[in-house]
C-alpha cells in the first residue's frame, strides 16, 4: 500500500509540475543577448574574426619571407668567401624573394577578384569581411 501511495504522490506531483515546466521551456531561446555598452566593445562576428585570421596569415607569411631574406644576406656576409656557403646563401635569398613575390601576386589576385570581379558580393577576407552567398534557398524545396 505504501508503494502505491508513493507512486500516486509522485505521479500527481509530476502532473502538477508539467504545466510549469512546459511554460518555462517555451520561454527558452537560442540567442544570447549581451549589452555591448556594458562590456565596452562590440562583439565581432564570425566573418570578422575569419577575415582577421586570413589577413594575419598573410602578414606572418610576409614577415617570415623577409626574415628568411635577412638570414640569407647574413649567411652571405659571414660565408668568408667559401663557394659552397655563398651558393647556399644565394639560394636562401632567391627563395625569399620568390616567396615575397608569390605573396604579393596572391594578394593582388584575391583583391582584384573581390573588388572587380565579384564586386564584394563574394569576399575572401582581404579587402572586406568574409561573405559567402547562400547555397540553399530559404524558401524550401
Amino acid at each position: 500500500m505504501k508503494k502505491l501511495n508513493n507512486a500516486l504522490t509522485a505521479s500527481s506531483l509530476f502532473l502538477l509540475a508539467l504545466p510549469i515546466v512546459t511554460q518555462v521551456h517555451a520561454q527558452v531561446t537560442n540567442t544570447i543577448r549581451v549589452n555591448e555598452n556594458a562590456i565596452g566593445f562590440a562583439i565581432p562576428s564570425f566573418s570578422t574574426i575569419l577575415s582577421f585570421i586570413i589577413k594575419f596569415f598573410f602578414v606572418v607569411a610576409g614577415i617570415a619571407a623577409l626574415i628568411y631574406l635577412l638570414w640569407g644576406a647574413f649567411s652571405w656576409v659571414t660565408s668568408g668567401g667559401d663557394k659552397g656557403n655563398v651558393e647556399k646563401a644565394r639560394d636562401k635569398i632567391v627563395n625569399a624573394i620568390v616567396g615575397v613575390l608569390l605573396i604579393i601576386v596572391v594578394v593582388a589576385v584575391v583583391a582584384t577578384l573581390e573588388q572587380v570581379v565579384f564586386k564584394q558580393a563574394l569576399c575572401f577576407g582581404l579587402t572586406c569581411d568574409v561573405t559567402l552567398p547562400n547555397l540553399l534557398d530559404k524558401r524550401g524545396p
